[in-house]
């Protein structure tokens, strides 16, 4: 098997080939090794590689497989996992000189979860420092070397991109799972708050933080996150509700459900080619039986403000003592956020507590409306490395800004957020659309991803990373 090949295989189709004999684990995982020795040098998206170990653990499942043990859906897979996410035996760093030496004795339960299906660790990506930040450096975006991936979760992405990995995992408190994903063009899910556990992933912000998969396609994705979901006794937070089967329930009719399509807010400032791939999709998923209902989304400036109040409050609440103490270890731009958060009265953040409640009420009534609500992902696409500001036909913004402007409304309201390749520019670069649903249903924003994404081949183009690499 070729890398090629690879890459047109859903994760699936991977455990298919190797439970019959067609490939096996030692196969695929020596293929991504050497996929990431290709690409890797200039590419940047991951941190630690666990060669010696995963072809240890390939041998070891091909063994079991020849001996009848199956372990579960992910048998012999090699997975990748941001380095926010603790493992066993495998340096954690956060992206942070803080924690440059620090060995896990245990697995996250994410990570639990992954190996008891048969997952085997590839390596650990490339996080912005404790997932504080878009850009992720220092890798770079496989469509472009000059241009950043987003962040936090930038390896991740960037390594599915490159096909240096084919699953992976991320997290996600103002759109980190969501930026990257887009500007990579791959598939990046937020599920609802409390569907996946975060015991033993570094929090940035306690009630803002989701836990999620990063693959190559909507079924992928459908699988990962069966894998991944469920209640955790490690993580109060994590919910109790039943995980439906997303990968049997994610090929079903679309026809007849109702896209909600905000009048305001997601299309003001936004890129004309970002507006027209979005639209563009929104008019395939009419076409494929959905109904479009046009509606205005509340109070965005409000819900801004109270997520920039609730993100830098718990954020610089857990990093306090080692601000105090060895504030010159992390890095500027880091630093700087972590000490504004310091100086936000309680009661900013009080109030944004109950605003949160507030305005989830709100946008609960009016998914009365509709099934799912359809924006772009990003207002642009892939920034040029430094670059500090993003021009829009009629305004400029910092790219901070920008990047968080259309994904951290649903961090506050919790929702489930789906980001799909919907497109390219004429510069080459990928664009995604988002899928927003009510709580705890994935599965019908699953559906509509799949729906669109199989009537479409943007998820199926590939970067040409391998000769711009070396």
């Amino acid at each position: 098997m070729r890398i090629s090949e690879l890459r047109t295989l859903s994760l699936r189709q991977i455990g298919m080939q190797i439970r019959e004999g067609k490939t096996t684990s030692s196969e695929i995982t020596r293929l991504l090794l050497e996929q990431i020795h290709r690409t890797d040098g200039r590419l940047r998206a991951y941190v630690t590689v666990c060669e010696e170990g995963a072809l240890k653990q390939a041998e070891i499942a091909d063994l079991q497989l020849k001996a009848g043990h199956d372990l579960g859906v992910l048998h012999g897979i090699p997975v990748s996992v941001k380095d926010l996410f603790e493992t066993e035996g495998v340096r954690t760093t956060c992206g942070s000189k803080l924690m440059q030496d620090y060995i896990p004795k245990s697995d996250c339960t994410v990570v639990k979860r992954l190996k008891q299906e048969g997952a085997i660790l590839l390596g650990k990506t490339n996080t912005h420092e404790f997932a504080l930040g878009a850009i992720t450096p220092p890798t770079r975006n496989p469509w472009d070397l000059n241009r950043i991936p987003g962040g936090s979760s930038g390896g991740s992405a960037a390594s599915i991109a490159a096909c240096s990995s084919i699953a992976a995992t991320g997290s996600d408190t103002g759109g980190s799972i969501r930026i990257p994903c887009s500007f990579c063009g791959v598939v990046g899910f937020k599920p609802t708050y409390g569907r996946v556990s975060r015991a033993g992933v570094f929090p940035e912000s306690w009630s803002l933080d989701h836990v999620g998969p990063i693959t190559r396609s909507v079924e992928d994705m459908a699988l990962m996150l069966g894998v991944i979901a469920g209640r955790d006794e490690l993580d109060p937070t994590s919910s109790g509700e039943s995980v439906p089967d997303y990968l049997r329930q994610v090929g079903e009719a679309i026809s007849g459900l109702r896209v909600g399509v905000p009048t305001n807010y997601f299309y003001e400032r936004c890129n004309k080619e970002v507006d027209e791939s979005v639209q563009s999709a929104i008019g395939l998923l009419s076409q494929l039986g959905c109904h479009r209902v046009d509606f205005e989304f509340p109070r965005t400036a409000e819900i801004l403000a109270a997520h920039i109040a609730i993100d830098q409050s718990e954020s610089s609440a857990y990093h306090k003592d080692s601000l105090a103490r060895r504030a010159s270890d992390f890095q500027p731009d880091v630093r700087l956020l972590l000490e504004q958060g310091l100086f936000i009265p309680a009661v900013y953040y009080i109030e944004a507590q109950r605003f949160r409640g507030l305005i989830i009420r709100q946008v609960m009534k009016l998914f009365e409306r509709f099934d799912v609500m359809v924006t772009p992902t990003q207002p642009m696409t892939a920034p040029l490395v430094g670059e500090q500001k993003v021009k829009f036909a009629d305004a400029e913004e910092t790219v901070d800004s920008a990047v968080s402007r259309f994904d951290a409304p649903f961090n506050l309201l919790g929702l489930p957020a789906l980001t799909v390749p919907c497109g390219f520019s004429n510069a080459g670069l990928p664009i995604g659309m988002q899928i927003i649903g009510r709580a705890f249903d994935e599965s019908t924003v699953l559906r509509v991803g799949y729906a669109y994404e199989s009537a479409t081949d943007w998820h199926s183009r590939f970067p040409n990373i391998t000769s711009n690499s070396m």
